[in-house]
């Protein structure tokens, strides 16, 4: 062979190398980049082509569903029944919009691609059945959820409620406020789908934003439960002594940090960290995290999950934090939930379902059970155990606490019968705290000497009270009628 042709043939060769090589990059590689490429219109078609599991609550309400129509090219239409008052559950399922929320994080069982699903997509072709996806089943109780988002709208409050089972971790509510219609994003009319996700988008009040799991705020006081926890750890009983001052200068400052209302704690010159917790004394606390310092107090948040970095649910979470703790006058503050401290309402309430089940820390879940359209059970997802916060005793010794908490605590809704074990906060924040409405919380579980049900309420701004409130005359309310609803549902 001449050398043109020796290199004419080199060339082809190399060319055809090169094809060989993108032709594995495209298909192998990068395959499932461009299979979930939003803009692959080929995938979208296909996914519309069959139909797409169910996302169910407890007892077999259906909360998302698909309907057929008469559309050749997108034959099925997502719809939300109840749509609002569900939406930071299921999220939505969109023709131009990204999924959020469990049909996000579920996607591949309800559109029935997932491995799982692999020999009843083989079934259906050889029995030439219609392809279907598999249906969520979550843990939500509708009694609690619907209570749940009722109370919040109903007022007009922007915030979150949550409540869980403590012994299990099932999550039984999950409501974020204000809310919107994921219906109007799954419909199939482009221009008024546009149109609601520019108007949601540009709503100051972030309607589409779950706050229960994607926003951390201040907690206050509701974070006393983790500086108790980390007393009693210590060997410091519920008699404990501490300052009963109305105000104390913050180490290494000219600043002082006072008690709501600037009241003394009690009618002595000390106080218990009962008595302390109770009426939520904020100089008696700052001192006690002095005494214990910022290790201890770290390992404790620490065994409650906060800055856990991976938590799903199976939606990811936002880690909590306790933030820098450069110095003692920063110590004090962070004891009482101010400061840096930010946590999610799901990790608020998840100190106090621990506290409830003994000190056993459950994995949070919000999906029970995966079902196919032949009610065949794919798989049923176990209570999981995270770690343990804290002895038992110590347990029951906050728990104790806390109902002290409770009885002092006021506002209507208190359920006769029930002992309720709880704390409220009201959370400063902004730039100039005291001009700034605070933020509202209240965590409690019931029936306190058998758990069935811990609830976190968080109302941003005040609610209704503005810079006069509290967690005990905005939250409390609320939650206790969240915890009727879950005590009256089973």
């Amino acid at each position: 062979m001449n050398t043109p042709l020796r290199r004419v043939a080199l060339a082809m060769m190399g060319m055809i190398v090169l094809l060989l090589a993108n032709t594995t990059y495209v298909q192998v590689i990068k395959s499932d980049d461009y299979r979930n490429d939003p803009r692959n219109q080929r995938v979208l078609y296909e996914e519309y082509s069959r139909e797409r599991g169910k996302i169910i609550v407890a007892g077999g309400g259906v909360i998302a569903t698909s309907e057929e129509t008469n559309n050749t090219k997108l034959r099925f239409l997502r719809k939300y029944p109840n749509g609002p008052a569900y939406a930071p559950v299921t999220g939505f399922y969109s023709v131009s919009y990204s999924p959020t929320q469990l049909e996000k994080a579920e996607n591949p069982i309800l559109n029935g691609t997932d491995s799982a699903l692999f020999v009843r997509r083989l079934s259906d072709l050889i029995t030439g059945r219609d392809p279907k996806g598999a249906n969520v089943e979550t843990t939500v109780n509708p009694k609690v959820q619907e209570a749940a988002y009722k109370q919040m709208t109903d007022k007009g409050f922007t915030g979150s409620v949550v409540a869980l089972r403590p012994d299990t971790g099932e999550i039984l509510g999950m409501v974020s406020t204000p809310s919107y219609d994921p219906n109007r994003i799954a419909t199939h009319d482009s221009s008024a789908r546009q149109k609601a996700w520019v108007e949601l988008n540009d709503d100051k009040d972030k309607p589409m934003l779950n706050r229960t799991i994607s926003e951390n705020y201040p907690p206050g006081s509701t974070f006393k439960l983790v500086l108790a926890a980390a007393a009693l750890e210590n060997g410091m009983g519920k008699d404990h002594q501490l300052t009963a001052a109305p105000n104390i200068q913050l180490p290494g400052t000219r600043t002082r940090l006072e008690n709501f209302d600037g009241n003394k704690c009690g009618s002595a010159a000390t106080a218990s960290l009962e008595e302390a917790l109770a009426r939520s004394c904020n100089t008696a606390f700052a001192e006690l995290a002095g005494q214990l310092g910022e290790t201890k107090l770290r390992n404790q948040a620490k065994k409650f999950g906060i800055g856990e970095q991976d938590l799903k649910i199976p939606m990811s979470v936002v880690p909590s934090s306790l933030g820098d703790i450069p110095d003692d006058a920063a110590l004090f503050q962070t004891g009482i939930g101010q400061r840096d401290v930010k946590l999610t309402p799901l990790q608020d309430v998840m100190i106090a379902a621990t506290i409830a089940n003994g000190g056993m820390r459950m994995e949070p879940q919000l999906k029970k059970r995966i079902v196919t359209h032949d009610v065949s059970v794919l798989d049923e997802i176990e209570p999981k155990q995270a770690e343990r916060a804290m002895s038992a005793s110590s347990a029951e010794t906050l728990k104790q606490m806390m109902i002290k908490s409770e009885e002092r605590t006021t506002g209507p809704g208190k359920i006769s019968g029930v002992t309720i074990a709880s704390k409220t906060g009201t959370a400063e924040h902004g730039a100039n705290p005291k001009l700034t409405k605070p933020h509202a919380w209240y965590v409690a579980f019931a029936p306190a000497d058998k758990p069935k049900i811990a609830v976190v309420v968080m109302v941003e701004d005040g609610g209704d009270r503005g810079l006069e409130a509290t967690g005990g005359s905005v939250a409390a309310p609320i939650g206790r009628a969240v915890i009727r609803a879950g005590l009256e549902g089973g």
